[in-house]
């Protein structure tokens, strides 16, 4: 699987999130950003961007995720 189509399925499945993927074949680094994480607790919105992965991760097709997720304003003040 290619990182950019994991990015395709996330901004498909996330109405008007940011997606940022790097790595390939079954290792993926995400950065997601969505106002939906407002107010939700970081393993929830890890849950969340789970939701829509889960089935490729219990295929193999995708081994290991590490992401990051932000709300629209998280993501400006992180960037400075």
């Amino acid at each position: 699987m290619h990182a950019s189509e994991v990015k395709q399925l996330l901004e498909e499945k996330m109405d008007g999130a940011l997606v940022d993927v790097s790595g390939e074949g079954c290792d993926f680094r995400l950065t997601v950003v969505s106002d939906v994480f407002e107010g939700v607790l970081p393993v929830k919105r890890q849950q969340m961007v789970y939701t829509h992965l889960n089935e490729l991760i219990a295929a193999g097709t995708i081994h290991a995720v590490t992401m990051q997720t932000f709300t629209q304003n998280e993501w400006k003040a992180q960037q400075g």
